[in-house]
């Protein structure tokens, strides 16, 4: 059998801040903004112990606070995951399996698939190698991972989550339905809670219904092309390969979510300024230009748009990146008072 592993560090930020505050392991921490929930941001991420209480990614601060009044707040640093992140894709890439290097394709900070490398020898049971490559991550890093085990990305994708905390799971054809068919859809990768309500409205609520499902119905309904491929997810099917190409960036973007919300259009475009010029500097880094400028704006009360254009040629001077980027705000409702602004520059493709 071809073997996938998806190796997904546990509660990753949080972890990375427990490490440089020991005194923090026991109680509830929650990462995000600035560190102070009676400002504006949301969570980055929360501890298991922070879980417990509901707390969640993507959910605001302040609701944070109110849902766990004793957590240990603490601003977001990048530069801090980041680090932490190549040691682990280090130690990932420097593993072998059968006698030879793994492939290593990263999906972010905090997760990648393995597979075996071409020309292998004999593998083993993937559990074993799953368990040398989570207490190696643990020696190299002082992090700890879980691993999922699948006969495709999929299914190793989704067979992590059974492995949380600091543990593995094997999930694939064989026991596919056993495991995932009374599942509700977005227990699938690749199915949200819109997706998940629009086959409800077909009368497809769990894994098993949606792999059961006339793909005639689903591309009528969903598209030619999104209907099958969800019917295909619903069973468990992935032909996609294990990528080891290293990521590269196709954009940089920063934004800003103000404590007071602005009311003058003319403070927002000098905002949209600043925001081009910090983008700018990442993209630079790049060596790649700017071929398309984008802005992403929300408004009182959580109304976001985003308008974007494409250069006519593509440029890293600051005033015609800045020029571009306040010019989108005549695309939008004007006088609206401002919650957060956004700036991307999306950069041309490497030679």
């Amino acid at each position: 059998m071809d073997w996938v592993l998806h190796v997904d560090l546990d509660e990753f930020i949080a972890a990375v801040e427990i490490l440089r505050h020991p005194e923090l392991a026991a109680v509830p921490v929650v990462v995000g903004g600035r560190g102070d929930p009676t400002e504006r941001g949301v969570v980055a991420t929360a501890s298991y112990v922070a879980r417990e209480y509901g707390v969640r990614s993507g959910m605001p601060l302040r609701l944070a606070a109110r849902k766990c009044p004793d957590a240990v707040f603490l601003p977001t640093d990048h530069a801090a995951y980041d680090a932490a992140s190549v040691r682990v894709m280090d130690t990932l890439r420097s593993a072998s399996w059968g006698g030879m290097p793994v492939l290593v394709e990263v999906l972010g900070w905090d997760e990648a698939f393995l597979a075996p490398g071409p020309g292998h020898g004999e593998l083993g049971e993937p559990e074993e190698f799953a368990d040398r490559l989570r207490a190696a991550v643990l020696a190299a890093t002082d992090l700890h991972c879980s691993v999922g085990i699948g006969d495709n990305r999929l299914r190793a994708k989704i067979a992590t989550e059974f492995g949380k905390p600091r543990g593995s799971f094997r999930l694939t054809g064989a026991d596919w339905f056993e495991v995932m068919g009374d599942r509700p859809t977005d227990a699938l990768w690749g199915i949200g809670r819109r997706t998940a309500a629009k086959l409800a409205v077909l009368g497809l609520t769990t894994v098993r219904e949606l792999a059961d499902a006339d793909p005639e119905v689903l591309a009528a309904e969903l598209g030619p092309t999104m209907g099958p491929w969800y019917r295909r997810l619903g069973r468990g099917v992935d032909t996609s390969p294990v990528d080891p190409t290293p990521w590269v960036p196709r954009a940089h973007g920063r934004e800003t979510t103000f404590q007071a919300d602005l009311e003058d259009w003319g403070r927002v475009a000098e905002e949209v300024r600043v925001l081009t010029a910090r983008v700018l500097a990442d993209i630079d880094a790049e060596g790649r230009p700017a071929a398309r400028v984008g802005i992403k704006v929300r408004f009182r009360p959580f109304v976001t748009l985003t308008r974007s254009l494409t250069l006519p040629e593509p440029s890293n001077d600051p005033e015609v990146l800045a020029d571009a980027a306040v010019s989108l705000l005549d695309r939008l409702e004007p006088g609206r008072p401002v919650r957060l602004l956004g700036v991307r520059l999306e950069m041309t493709p490497p030679a």
